[in-house]
């Protein structure tokens, strides 16, 4: 695991640099993937955390390439995201729904919420299989 500091450049819309500074870097190698959580600051100095999961793949010409995927992490948003990452890794872990003080499972009150559909209204999509003809 590794931790880093330092400064990066970005350009905005009238091609003035922005030096985007990355306050802290961690690191965690986990067998194929790779977790990288950044902390970065707004222009007004506020911090937010980015998750990046990155994926060595192999392309069509043999060529190595990279699949990333990012998530944004807002500081009034760190308390849910949280707590709902503990519920599902505690339910993984423990194999049994969790049930808050309301007596309700934990993820009933979030889609309630959220105006989501339970999983079985979804269809099973496979993304391996997006973009083939």
């Amino acid at each position: 695991m590794e931790e880093e500091t330092g400064a990066k450049e970005a350009t905005n819309g009238a091609d003035e640099k922005i030096i985007r500074e990355e306050i802290y870097t961690k690191v965690v190698r986990a067998g194929k993937r790779t977790y990288f959580f950044d902390v970065k600051a707004t222009r007004k100095d506020d911090y937010y955390l980015t998750i990046t999961e990155s994926k060595k793949r192999l392309g069509k010409e043999g060529k190595i390439f990279y699949e990333k995927h990012k998530i944004f992490l807002y500081k009034e948003d760190f308390e849910k995201f949280a707590e709902g990452l503990k519920d599902a890794v505690t339910y993984i872990d423990d194999g049994k729904e969790i049930i808050r003080e309301t007596g309700s499972p934990a993820g009933d009150e979030i889609r309630q919420e959220s105006g989501e559909m339970a999983s079985e209204e979804f269809t099973n999509i496979e993304f391996d299989d997006l973009g083939k003809k």
